[in-house]
């Protein structure tokens, strides 16, 4: 009998044991997930709602985005006021009573749109706060349904976006358009590989000594010349601030620039004389009289002409009578001859002019 006791009383304490030991996981557990301290009582805040907006039982309560308690029940309050259809009651630890002003407001909020709902109070500025079993007034649950609409639309609009791009990829795997041939033609690979090779060879060339660009960027004696015609225009650009050679002059000497202007005073007025008819010049483009003059006069030059070509006139014959040009001829002939022989033998004709006398 004694050791049957003792059995008996061993597995009582193994019993026992095990039961507080059950106890503590379950608190210790409960302490980590939980929300709810074990060792500080909570009250009942009351809010009603038009539209409970799929809010489910344990969902949390914060007050401006923290959280301080959970939903306790949700329910049908009986009233046909559309703004206190539903009745939310809310479970809040005691603590938090003192920082929720009387004129706080509840609203139905969500992380984002597929999140899950829970409740915020949005704390007021009242100095007087809430007692257990007080009523919170609510926010119009409506605004909040227009947004869950408006994130349906968003994501209806998304949906169609990753559904363009999804065909946008598939068409790039199948090698169509210009990125799809450029991620499976290999010739066009190729290509661009080559523009690739080029364009280093390009770079390399600029980087080197050879080239214009490369001896200006390495060659001294290249750069030497580069500034040194820099100097040179930046000292002609000088030169023309201070007024030397003809063009600084121009720019520089009012008495260039008066001259000028004078010279241009003066072409404009012998525009104007001619313009007026004044001079020779002027006339000649205004005067009638004198246009008239001078085509009666080329008229009769043209009549001139005709004549002498029909062969009116000594000049007319002499153009086209040929035995008229033979007889000048002869007769320049015989006239040329003579004073050959006056020339030769100037005693021949002194003498016969004497023996006349």
């Amino acid at each position: 009998m004694p050791v049957e006791s003792k059995a008996k009383w061993a597995r009582l304490k193994v019993g026992i044991v095990a039961i507080i030991s059950m106890i503590i996981v379950v608190v210790v557990v409960f302490l980590i997930t939980g929300d709810t301290n074990l060792f500080e009582g909570n009250s009942i805040l009351v809010t009603y709602m038009s539209d409970s907006a799929a809010l489910a039982v344990s969902a949390p309560v914060t007050l401006n985005g923290i959280t301080i308690g959970k939903v306790k029940h949700i329910m049908l309050s009986g009233s046909y006021d559309p703004q206190r259809i539903v009745k939310i009651e809310m479970e809040v630890r005691d603590s938090m009573l003192s920082q929720i002003p009387i004129d706080s407001q509840t609203s139905i909020s969500a992380a984002n749109v597929l999140g899950t709902k829970f409740i915020n109070i949005k704390k007021g500025k009242s100095l007087t706060t809430v007692k257990p079993g007080q009523e919170l007034p609510s926010l119009n649950t409506a605004e909040f349904e227009d947004v869950v609409q408006q994130g349906y639309a968003v994501l209806t609009s998304l949906q169609g976006i990753v559904e363009r791009v999804d065909k946008i990829v598939g068409l790039v795997e199948s090698g169509k358009g210009s990125i799809g041939k450029l991620l499976v033609d290999q010739e066009m690979y190729n290509s661009l590989m080559a523009i690739i090779g080029q364009a280093q060879t390009i770079g390399n060339a600029l980087t080197s000594d050879k080239g214009t660009i490369g001896r200006l960027i390495y060659d001294p004696a290249m750069y030497n010349d580069v500034r040194g015609s820099l100097a040179r225009l930046d000292n002609l650009l000088q030169g023309l601030q201070n007024g030397q050679g003809s063009a600084g002059k121009f720019l520089k000497d009012p008495a260039v620039y008066d001259e000028t202007q004078k010279t241009i005073q003066d072409i404009r007025k012998l525009l104007a004389d001619l313009n007026a008819g004044k001079g020779t010049a002027g006339k000649l483009l205004k005067s009638d009289e004198l246009a008239n003059q001078i085509s009666g006069t080329i008229s009769r030059l043209d009549l001139i002409l005709d004549k002498v070509n029909s062969g009116q006139g000594t000049i007319g014959q002499l153009l086209v009578n040929p035995s008229l040009y033979d007889n000048l001829n002869g007769t320049s002939r015989e006239m040329h001859g003579l004073m050959k022989d006056f020339r030769a033998n100037p005693k021949k004709f002194l003498r016969i002019k004497l023996s006349l006398f």
